[in-house]
């Protein structure tokens, strides 16, 4: 018997986003909303997109390909594959199917696992399953791969600024630079109408706002007592905010970020917990009878506790902001991007530090869970991970959409949705070389892709 795998977690990640966005101020101006309410009110500064040659499978053939090729991966290497994701462009056909070509090629198709789906939380799903498999009996040896795949869309109107796509992979292995502290994890699963998408003919989601973001807050109040309370068995001490270095949240938009964020912080004050000090105490006490309810509606407690909240916030959360920001709400990918962001900031100040990251999927399924970081070995190593991810470089080369472009795009896809019989216009002259793109859809639904080949004319990966 193989020895018991030690320091099992992420060993490498690449992350993929369209290079095709709208910046959030062109938007707002576009759709008649008042100044600041997209940049200010949502935290957000721009948002990606899909065009008509790109989608969840595209994007996930391009992230995995990348992957394996940068840090030299042979996909033979490859023993499980999970996909994360709420985009369905099947009922029955995984996208993780869609995968396999890369390691058929190879001849290894003995490759367990398929998709997981529940919102925006099927990624985290995805990634348990790998991590478990690896410290199981039934680990053979090789890698796990995990890949979180969204396109959010959403109809004209107040939710549409709160879109996004993206795809991350993450290989999955022992002596992991990220590696998982399994023992602290705590999940809050409930049954909720906050965020669904019944018709199965439309891409668009049914959204109640305001009961959504009650749902996440309540979820994230629920993982986290039940986190300090195996933490303090486990420790035998108090657990607060002060013993993580960074906190990572799923991300819809950033302003929810910083609220989650202070509400852990008055989830210390109602603990007592020592990360809260005098001045804090006398800013907070006002809110201590609120019953549960009350505080989640409560604008005085959300502005108090977010004062307090600041100066940590900037420390702890602000470096894992950037990609949310910038690319918008991703879905399965949202948790995964704010990590990557945390990555390619600090990188090479990480190594011994403990990140806490917070998953939430509407209707409704969340864990939080705790990793730590060390410096690892080339290639699956913080500094590697960073360089591979190349995220300045991947957003300072996006193309700018102007809004007339973006609804128009729009337009074409809700109109293609579930369609069949057509030919993209194949346009890849904005993809990267190596970039997966969807050709057409045949008379029987079938989907077909091409690979943007290198400068030189030879495909990527030699392919």
């Amino acid at each position: 018997m193989a020895l018991q795998p030690k320091n099992v977690g992420i060993l490498a990640m690449e992350v993929y986003f369209p290079p095709t966005c709208i910046q959030q101020e062109v938007l707002e101006a576009h759709d008649g909303a008042s100044k600041g309410k997209y940049t200010i009110g949502l935290g957000q500064d721009c948002m990606a997109f899909c065009t008509d040659v790109e989608d969840v499978i595209s994007m996930s053939l391009t992230a995995v390909s990348s992957l394996l090729e940068k840090y030299g991966v042979d996909p033979k290497q490859i023993g499980r594959l999970e996909v994360g994701s709420e985009t369905v462009l099947d009922k029955s056909k995984s996208i993780k199917t869609f995968l396999m070509p890369i390691f058929e090629k190879c001849g290894n198709t003995d490759i367990e696992g398929v998709d997981s789906t529940n919102a925006c939380y099927g990624g985290t799903a995805a990634l348990f399953n790998c991590v478990n498999w690896v410290e199981s009996s039934s680990w053979d040896g090789r890698y796990g791969l995990v890949v979180c795949t969204d396109s959010a869309v959403y109809a004209e109107g107040p939710a549409r600024p709160t879109g996004g796509a993206a795809a991350i992979a993450m290989l999955i292995g022992p002596n992991a630079p990220i590696s998982f502290e399994s023992k602290l994890r705590a999940s809050h699963m409930a049954h909720a109408y906050d965020f669904y998408k019944p018709d199965l003919a439309s891409e668009y989601p049914v959204v109640d706002g305001k009961l959504s973001q009650t749902c996440y807050l309540m979820a994230l109040d629920s993982c986290y007592k039940s986190l300090c309370d195996k933490y303090e068995k486990l420790q035998g001490k108090q657990f607060s905010v002060i013993d993580v270095d960074y906190f990572v949240f799923h991300s819809p938009y950033n302003k929810l970020v910083q609220k989650s964020f202070a509400r852990l912080l008055f989830n210390d004050f109602l603990r007592s917990a020592s990360s809260i000090g005098e001045s804090a105490k006398e800013k907070l006490a006002p809110f201590s009878s609120l019953t549960s309810d009350e505080s989640y509606q409560s604008r005085d407690l959300e502005k108090a506790s977010q004062q307090v909240a600041k100066p940590f916030y900037d420390a702890k959360v602000q470096p894992s902001t950037l990609v949310p920001k910038q690319v918008g709400n991703m879905y399965t990918a949202s948790i995964y991007a704010a990590f990557a962001s945390l990555i390619h900031n600090k990188h090479s100040t990480l190594a011994g530090q403990r990140v806490m990251l917070f998953s939430y999927g509407s209707g409704l399924s969340s864990s939080m869970f705790s990793v730590r970081l060390n410096e690892g070995q080339h290639p699956f190593n913080l500094s590697n991970i960073s360089s591979v991810m190349n995220i300045t470089e991947k957003l300072k080369s996006r193309q700018e959409f102007p809004p007339e472009k973006f609804v128009e795009t729009m337009k074409v896809m809700e109109h293609r949705y579930g369609g069949k019989d057509f030919v993209t216009s194949k346009d890849c002259s904005l993809l990267a070389p190596g970039t997966y793109y969807l050709t057409e859809v045949d008379s029987k639904y079938r989907r077909f892709y091409s690979k943007k080949a290198n400068e030189n004319g030879t495909l990527a990966n030699g392919h």
